[in-house]
């Protein structure tokens, strides 16, 4: 390798861009995952405010979320109390934002593949039941009909909650949280329609639905004008709420209803050469066309995920816990509510039914299906999952207020409120305990043995892919990289000082030229493939790279002569355009993978998200290490692990 100590030792950034866009296209899983747990403090912060306002002026409290608002446009419109805006108003677009995730996981996510959807499936439905039986059965006669507020985690307080508990290898636990959760949301949305609604009017309900189908028609016909679908959205809502169901189940179907996928290479270059046609020629309407190109190379369900998750997070779930986290709090009235059937059924039916729930369905489908379908975490992870999922707030307290009124609906805020500190706490401890385990049971125990998805569409061939490292290295790093791109010349001294401290990496170059963006891509690409043919990939690899401002024919030439390569034989290869073939492949293989920008790495099969500084790209590497073990060890005990 022609590199300098000093380069080999220089400190790395936190480099996160990526040519072509890609440095926006972090997936919505992990948005949201940052987004919900950055909120969970707003959302504490509010559930404090509504307790203190009440507590200060309980007149002035109720008499603000009292207040009513009408809407009304030639004769119709719609009447409610401001909390009403927001319990079934407001809160709609936050299951709209729900519906995109699960939308998305369904798509793209780890719920690509159809056999994986059976564990989060009956692991959600398990999370569900117990909690439920727990309280029926300290709860009997009318008190029985709040067994809804006893179901439902809240997503958003279980994420940043769970980030306090510092679990370690935390995205795999917050990914299984997630895939449980959208079960879970689901089936309480549907709770919410079926078992909490008024007496239902059919032909609202039949005009929604036709609402609903056109937008399915436009959707299936690629229609694309957003407000077109927000006034069919709102006009859903509002028959929906006229049928005496709550209309928040319309903001879960929208969402459900936005396909995802990845940003397609050729959608990129589309909106390069529109971009482009505007710079030359700055009209009005190129810029709409410019404009219109580059809203087209994302799926509808990642731009309205960006559009509206801050806001639900940040604005509109905050603002639903003032307006329904006020409780009045006395010492009589605290003694009387923690003996209290419904506190007690609500709390010990989160705290201890939902772990058991969630980790003893899980255990049973494994025993049942012989170990061919199990969790994607260990045993610990997946406990710790369902003791997290112990914390209800939003869909809890929104079918609280539906079920009780008065003291009873006191009652059940107290117990659903209690169910933040009680499960976060009992979620620290497990996690604590797993930390004291030795370090290989404490892997596996988090990690498990599961076969992962992959994401890498093309594996890695040592016949014919150019590695740099051990050949049976337990982690390969696969970069998808651009020679002209100026970040995946950020990112060079970062991967070489990454595999000069970890002698058991192997890294994996594969070309992809954006010639829409970087004119002297593809011919240094082909330079490379040229060097190749004489065993000097590597070192034209490191020189390109370290002069990306000087790709031109005669400065490949020149370093052709530095690396000692045969000049008249690079050239001819060059002239005949030997390499391109092999350069197409890759490109074909990023297709493949759903790369669409510069640089892309892939760890052991899975794509990274975020930045690629020496940190972040290490503890990757140390996880995907530590999964690997964890795998060989149960493959080594296969009947244990069954």
């Amino acid at each position: 390798m022609l590199v300098t100590d000093q380069e080999l030792t220089a400190p790395a950034g936190p480099f996160s861009g990526r040519t072509a866009w890609a440095r926006n296209l972090e997936t919505p899983l992990r948005q949201f995952l940052r987004t919900e747990t950055g909120s969970a403090a707003i959302l504490v912060t509010m559930t404090a405010a509504a307790l203190l306002w009440i507590n200060i002026d309980a007149t002035s409290y109720n008499a603000v979320w009292h207040a009513v608002l009408s809407v009304r446009l030639a004769g119709a419109g719609v009447s409610l109390d401001l909390r009403e805006w927001v319990n079934s108003g407001l809160m709609t677009l936050f299951f709209f934002v729900f519906g995109l995730e699960a939308r998305r996981e369904f798509d793209m996510g780890e719920l690509r593949e159809r056999r994986r959807l059976a564990l989060p499936l009956v692991a959600g439905l398990g999370g569900l039941a117990v909690p439920v039986a727990i309280y029926l059965a300290f709860n009997t006669g009318p008190a029985a009909r709040g067994w809804g507020a006893a179901m439902s985690t809240d997503t958003a307080f279980a994420l940043g909650m769970l980030a306090l508990t510092r679990p370690r290898f935390p995205d795999r636990v917050r990914a299984f949280l997630l895939s449980v959760a959208v079960v879970d949301d689901l089936v309480s949305l549907v709770v919410i329609g079926a078992a909490y609604s008024q007496a239902i009017h059919a032909v609202p309900l039949l005009l929604a639905i036709g609402v609903l189908a056109v937008v399915i028609v436009l959707s299936r016909l690629g229609f694309r004008a957003g407000v077109v679908y927000f006034l069919l959205g709102v006009t859903a809502w509002a028959f929906v709420l006229k049928s005496g169901i709550d209309p928040v189940v319309v903001g879960l179907v929208m969402g459900l209803l936005t396909y995802a996928r990845p940003a397609a290479r050729t959608d990129l270059e589309r909106a390069s050469e529109l971009f482009r046609s505007f710079r030359e020629q700055p009209t009005a309407e190129l810029a709409r066309e410019a404009g219109a190109g580059l809203t087209a190379a994302l799926s509808p369900n990642e731009r309205l995920q960006l559009l509206y998750h801050p806001w639900t997070s940040y604005v509109i779930v905050p603002l639903f816990a003032l307006a329904n986290a006020g409780i009045v709090l006395t010492g009589s009235f605290l003694a009387r509510a923690y003996a209290s059937p419904i506190t007690l059924g609500i709390l010990i039916g989160y705290v201890a039914g939902k772990p058991l729930g969630i980790t003893g369905a899980t255990w049973l489908l494994t025993k049942i299906s012989r170990g061919r379908l199990r969790p994607p975490v260990g045993w610990a992870a997946v406990a710790g999952t369902g003791t997290i999922a112990g914390i209800g707030f939003t869909v809890s307290i929104l079918i609280a207020s539906l079920a009780f009124h008065g003291s009873q609906l006191q009652e059940a805020k107290l117990g659903v409120l209690s169910t933040t500190i009680a499960a976060s706490a009992v979620t620290w401890l497990l996690f604590r305990g797993t930390a004291l385990l030795p370090p290989r049971l404490q892997i596996r125990a988090l990690l498990g043995t599961s076969r992962i998805l992959t994401d890498l569409g093309a594996p890695v061939d040592p016949g014919r892919d150019h590695i740099r490292g051990p050949a049976r290295a337990p982690v390969t790093i696969v970069e998808y990289g651009d020679f002209e791109c100026p970040y995946c010349g950020q990112a060079e001294p970062v991967v070489r000082e990454l595999l000069a401290g970890h002698g058991d990496v192997r890294y994996v170059w594969r070309h992809l030229p954006l010639t829409d963006v970087h004119p002297h891509a593809q011919l240094a690409a082909e330079a490379a493939e040229a060097a190749a043919d004489q065993g000097a990939f590597w070192p034209m690899h490191d020189l390109l790279l370290r002069h990306q401002d000087a790709l031109l024919l005669p400065d490949l030439l020149r370093y052709a002569a530095e690396t000692g390569l045969d000049t008249e034989r690079f050239r001819d290869q060059l002239a005949r355009r030997a390499g391109a073939a092999r350069v197409a492949e890759d490109v074909d293989s990023a297709d493949l993978s759903g790369v669409s920008g510069t640089p892309t790495f892939f760890i052991n099969g899975r794509r990274h998200y975020g930045s690629y500084d020496i940190t972040a790209l290490t503890a990757a590497v140390r996880t995907a290490k530590a999964a690997g073990a964890a795998r060989a060890a149960g493959a080594s005990h296969p009947a244990r692990e069954a």
